[in-house]
């Protein structure tokens, strides 16, 4: 939505004439994950744009879709997105921040377990190191729930890649 809205804002206070730079500063970029063995599978899909508003900020959104199944104990279905911030103090490095809210359905073999479905927030901080369009980092969440995260860490390790 705010991805939209700053498009609207920069196509009505641009005339036609001169044109617009808003899409020039949008990258795309987002992940593929693919895994699967001894009864496990899992894929991932989540893209994501950010909107360059120099060479030092940035902001976007990104969406998530991740289907998880294991034979022997469950399924799981995460959806949701995020919001993110990037802050480059050094062409080489960035800063990062995140507040993802996904939706995370799991679905048990066993009736010991009770199925269950819910929204899991995170809050990351993260630095990256950044070559051409290139980073790679880790990231802390400071909302970690041992029990209910669908990241197994707190610290988690990043790729972005934007284009």
């Amino acid at each position: 939505m705010l991805l939209f809205s700053l498009s609207a804002l920069s196509q009505n206070t641009t005339s036609n004439s001169q044109g617009s730079d808003f899409w020039k500063r949008v990258r795309y970029g987002g992940g593929l994950g693919l895994s699967f063995g001894n009864g496990i599978f899992s894929a991932t899909v989540a893209p994501s744009a950010i909107y360059d508003f120099n060479t030092q900020f940035s902001a976007g959104i990104a969406l998530n879709y991740t289907y998880f199944n294991d034979d022997d104990f469950f399924r799981s279905t995460i959806i949701g997105g995020s919001l993110i911030g990037l802050y480059s103090p050094l062409r080489e490095i960035q800063l990062s921040t995140e507040f993802e809210y996904m939706n995370v359905n799991r679905d048990f073999d066993d009736p010991i377990f009770a199925d269950d479905n819910y929204w899991q927030p995170a809050v990351f901080f993260g630095i990256g190191y950044t070559t051409n369009n290139f980073t790679v980092g880790v990231r802390y969440n400071v909302l970690h729930d041992d029990e209910k995260s669908i990241y197994a860490d707190a610290l988690v390790p990043f790729v972005r890649v934007y284009f």
